[in-house]
């Protein structure tokens, strides 16, 4: 994996700004350090603007690795100034204000801090500054995302490992890299199986609505996107639970630490109301997975067209109307919505393929998902329209496609 590094100097501000413990070396954070020169800033996606509070932390240690410690000052000053309650603003605020009188040479030097919160702090401090330390080069594309359907403007792809949701804007074969944010996920991490387990699950999902914040407590902040977990897949192995949402925070709080939530995703307040603006209920994409993997444009073409390829395959074998030649599109552990084994499956569908008659379907408003996981399976989502007749039958389809061996079998199919 590529990333674009930021022109900053690590080893001088690890060496000037140890009293924050924000140990963030290659070395130190489990990273290989960069074999290229570090690319210049246009090819990095900023944030878009020095008020942003991330930006403005980039601006405090930069003044601390040249031992500007008054500009640091200046910048947290105009840090808390902007968002007064962005607690991690306020404690670094403190050490700085404290080493004007003595050294600090610990993450939140004031005595008798509650030592859970610190930790808070300190991981909320780790995950924003990792996560713009490796932005993903702009020429790289999220491997998950090999088609969106035209009328999806956009995708959303979160990296729970780094804290982040990552928007992209659909630009027909090709997908631009907008804005992305600072996120929370559940207090036990990813890979939800059941209610009140506390975990973010893993997986495609859809934006299904925004609720306002007029509608909610202020625990959620500036309002809330519900998504369609448990989705098929979900259901069909087994996980249960309900109500996770993209949401903001509480008004008493700028952000939450990293791992805080009861399985949502939640984003500060100002962050998710510009996200409001990007999403369409029903259509938007949510792609969340432990760590999200950026591919070179090359390889990403070749994935994405093998997986048209192989979609577009059981399209033609689905209007051969003959069952054995369709079947070998199939997995022998293919189960149906309904929970029919394959042969009991293309019995019950004899009559459905047989109307087919030789005429060409179409496929229309197709995306195609790797799903997030440790196994290798593709999802796809399209309308099939059937001639029968002077009529078109249109059936909107979802298949759940495993590799086996070398060869891509679909393992779960469902009409939605």
């Amino acid at each position: 994996m590529r990333y674009s590094v930021l022109h900053w100097r690590p080893t001088a501000i690890v060496g000037r700004i140890l009293f924050l413990g924000l140990i963030w070396l290659p070395c130190a954070s489990g990273l290989a350090a960069p074999s290229s020169p570090l690319p210049p800033r246009n090819q990095v996606a900023m944030p878009a603007a020095n008020t942003d509070p991330d930006a403005l932390l980039i601006a405090v240690y930069e003044a601390l690795s040249a031992n500007r410690l008054k500009e640091a000052q200046a910048k947290a000053d105009e840090l808390v100034t902007i968002y007064p309650n962005f607690r991690l603003g306020h404690l670094i605020r403190g050490d700085l204000l404290m080493m004007h009188a003595s050294a600090v040479r610990k993450f939140g030097a004031t005595e008798n801090a509650p030592v859970g919160k610190m930790t808070d702090l300190r991981d909320e401090a780790m995950a924003r500054l990792n996560s713009l330390r490796k932005r993903p080069d702009l020429d790289l594309m999220p491997r998950s995302v090999l088609q969106l359907m035209g009328q999806q403007k956009t995708v959303l792809v979160v990296d729970a490992k780094n804290s982040r949701l990552y928007v992209y804007e659909n630009q027909g074969e090709q997908l631009k890299l907008l804005s992305d944010y600072y996120i929370s996920q559940g207090k036990f991490g990813t890979d939800k199986t059941r209610e009140g387990d506390q975990k973010t699950p893993i997986g495609v999902y859809y934006i299904t609505s925004h609720l306002a914040k007029s509608r909610l407590p202020d625990f959620y902040g500036a309002g809330a996107l519900p998504i369609n977990y448990p989705n098929e897949w979900d259901k069909a192995n087994g996980r249960n639970g309900s109500g996770i949402w993209l949401h903001g925070t509480p008004s008493d709080s700028y952000s939450r630490p990293p791992l805080a939530s009861d399985g949502c995703v939640v984003l500060t307040n100002q962050d998710l109301e510009k996200l409001f603006s990007s999403v369409q209920i029903g259509k938007t994409p949510v792609i969340i997975s432990n760590h999200v993997e950026f591919i070179g444009k090359a390889k990403w073409q070749s994935e994405r067209d093998a997986a048209i390829k192989m979609t577009n395959k059981w399209r033609h074998d689905a209007e051969s109307t003959d069952l054995a030649r369709l079947s070998t599109n199939y997995s022998k552990k293919f189960k149906s919505d309904s929970g029919d084994d394959l042969k009991a499956w293309l019995a019950k569908n004899r009559d459905t393929l047989a109307s087919f008659s030789g005429q060409a379907t179409k496929l229309r408003d197709v995306s195609l998902f790797r799903y997030p996981g440790q196994n290798e399976m593709i999802v796809g989502t399209f309308t099939q329209d059937i001639p029968i007749g002077k009529t078109i039958k249109s059936i909107r389809k979802r298949q759940y496609w495993s590799k086996e061996g070398s060869q891509w079998k679909i393992i779960y199919e469902a009409n939605i």
